[in-house]
């Protein structure tokens, strides 16, 4: 007899059929492994900024933590996890809403201590996109059927809070040791740096790229 087959849920989101909305919120559903892969490997392999990679391993950690209380609690999905075939996995508190409000509130946080990339305070266009995806991530795993509104409510709850606090032990408890980081052999090898302390790096790099680039201008004329 043939096992049943077993889908790969990572990108695995279904709505019914001719349902615009439901599509929609299908996609909404894959924003965090859009900013997992396509944002933090793209900063790891590109930037490499301490920042970025311990704001990587909290949400690293949140899932875990997330995946702990799941198979502890083991509360079942709604009755819909059927139609779904998500009956196999558990729904308290959902993954998704809490990592999406997670990373809501450290970047929010980030923002208001003025270390984002472009070292902006306080950006209100970052703050209405971010928390906007983030609250319909929460709407959208109800409407679709795969958690019910305590589950989701869970997550957030969850997601906040595990994001303030590792917010805090990374900028409080941490940061002191990113110079030794820096130096060390790992951080050599891999180019691990940190540039909270430059007040605008985009305009940093810019001036840095130009002023070689004179430099290189300056030697080639000289020989």
């Amino acid at each position: 007899m043939t096992p049943p087959l077993k889908a790969v849920t990572l990108t695995h989101v279904r709505y019914q059929k001719g349902d615009r909305v439901g599509h929609f919120l299908a996609w909404i559903s894959l924003v965090p492994v859009f900013i997992s892969l396509g944002g933090f490997v793209s900063h790891f392999l590109f930037r490499r900024e301490l920042q970025g990679m311990f704001f990587a391993l909290g949400l690293i950690l949140s899932q875990f933590i997330n995946e702990v209380i799941k198979t502890s609690v083991q509360q079942a999905r709604p009755a819909t996890c059927a139609l779904l075939e998500m009956c196999d996995s558990h729904g308290w508190p959902s993954s998704h809403c809490q990592y999406m409000f997670f990373f809501a509130t450290y970047l929010t946080l980030l923002s208001l201590k003025g270390l984002t990339f472009w070292h902006v305070r306080d950006n209100p266009f970052l703050h209405l996109l971010t928390w906007s995806l983030a609250l319909l991530t929460m709407y959208s795993r109800v409407y679709l059927g795969y958690h019910t509104v305590a589950q989701v409510l869970a997550g957030t709850a969850l997601g906040v809070f595990l994001g303030a606090v590792w917010f805090r032990i990374v900028n409080s408890v941490l940061y002191p040791y990113f110079p030794l980081i820096e130096e060390s052999a790992f951080g050599r090898l891999l180019y691990v740096k940190d540039t909270s302390h430059i007040s605008n790096v985009l305009k940093f790099e810019y001036d840095m790229a130009r002023a070689e680039r004179r430099n290189l201008s300056s030697n080639s004329k000289a020989d």
